[in-house]
């Protein structure tokens, strides 16, 4: 029996793979018991946005193919595929995923904040490092402003501990300065104290560590996508035509022979207004098919359109990122967006093994 119902899930794809489910060892802990069949789905992600269709097309093709009357019962794992080609640095991160706009104002801080939390949700490991040394922004939409790490000092090494927030860990040097310091740094400063947060952070275990850069492209750009092994970039832009000039740019310098770091897709934030009291209406601020144009510009994905919510920014400045919150109209557009960026580094990561 067992035989038969493993060639009958040989006919059941993984819809983004492209092949069959047992070949690609996901089908674990088969068992029979009188009418009862069990196995476990081993995903390779947890935000997987086909669970319910692949759960279907494995019961539907037990019942077609060995017997209608045997019930199934389906549990889903994950297993999170490495994505970094060169794992000498950073091994215990699986995938780091660079966050990054061609200007700034474009809300790219609030897309990493909420990428990272909506990834943790859906049950993978994850970690945050604002990498915007000049503006860092994550103390205060994490709700650590004002908070210190632990540091243990050993004389030859120094680790510094992230903090645990909202089911993910999370750095910035916001944390490690006074806020009104100005920063008066050159170049190998800069790549100096950002290599110090990657290396120096314990980190841990980690399926997934995003990384928010920067506006624009210069030294922390360079020295992230050449020094550490990127697994992917999410581009962040508004509609507006002076945005897409400089967010090409950006997928411009990802792209370029030297650096070659994958453009998962493109997110538009500020997509339309939508007023709590009338959640169907969509208010076109500052334009439309902003997006759009770059995905089908560059052939990539248009991963998300983030609408503007009344008290999306008083949230954030108060530490509350809108995927937590209850209401649809808020998490919705990042969980989503989310479940298609661990699509991406599932599909690109398949080509790696």
């Amino acid at each position: 029996m067992k035989d038969k119902i493993l060639d009958a899930l040989r006919n059941v794809d993984d819809p983004d793979l492209h092949k069959d489910i047992v070949s690609l060892g996901m089908v674990q802990d088969l068992e029979i018991n009188n009418n009862k069949v069990t196995f476990s789905l081993v995903l390779t992600t947890p935000a997987c946005p086909m669970k319910d269709m692949i759960r279907n097309a494995c019961i539907n093709a037990i019942h077609h193919l060995v017997n209608k009357d045997l019930e199934v019962d389906i549990t889903f794992g994950s297993k999170v595929a490495s994505g970094q080609r060169n794992r000498e640095e950073l091994p215990g991160i699986k995938n780091i995923i660079a966050v990054a706009s061609g200007k700034g104002g474009v809300g790219k801080s609030t897309v990493a904040t909420n990428l990272a939390i909506a990834l943790g949700k859906s049950g993978a490991k994850v970690g945050i490092l604002d990498a915007d040394i000049y503006g860092p922004s994550l103390p205060l939409m994490m709700g650590i402003r004002g908070l210190r790490p632990e540091v243990e000092d050993k004389g030859e090494t120094v680790t510094i501990f992230p903090f645990d927030k909202y089911g993910i860990k999370a750095m910035s040097i916001g944390c490690l300065l006074d806020e009104n310091q100005a920063l008066l740094w050159r170049g190998p400063m800069i790549s100096s104290a950002l290599k110090q947060l990657l290396v120096d952070v314990a980190w841990g275990e980690l399926d997934y560590l995003v990384v928010d850069l920067p506006p624009g492209t210069g030294d922390i750009h360079m020295t992230l996508a050449q020094q550490f092994p990127l697994s992917g970039v999410v581009m962040v832009t508004t509609p507006q035509q002076v945005s897409l000039a400089d967010t090409k740019k950006s997928i411009e310098m990802f792209s370029h022979k030297a650096l070659n770091i994958p453009i998962l897709g493109i997110v538009e934030n500020m997509s339309y207004f939508t007023p709590k009291e009338l959640p169907d209406h969509k208010y076109r601020i500052f334009g439309e098919g902003g997006g759009m144009e770059l995905s089908e510009l560059y052939n990539i994905p248009l991963l998300a359109q983030i609408p503007i919510i009344g008290t999306l920014a008083a949230d954030s400045d108060l530490g509350l990122p809108a995927v937590l919150n209850e209401d649809i109209l808020f998490s919705g557009p990042f969980n989503e967006m989310a479940e298609k960026v661990a699509q991406q580094l599932a599909i690109l990561n398949s080509t790696l093994v």
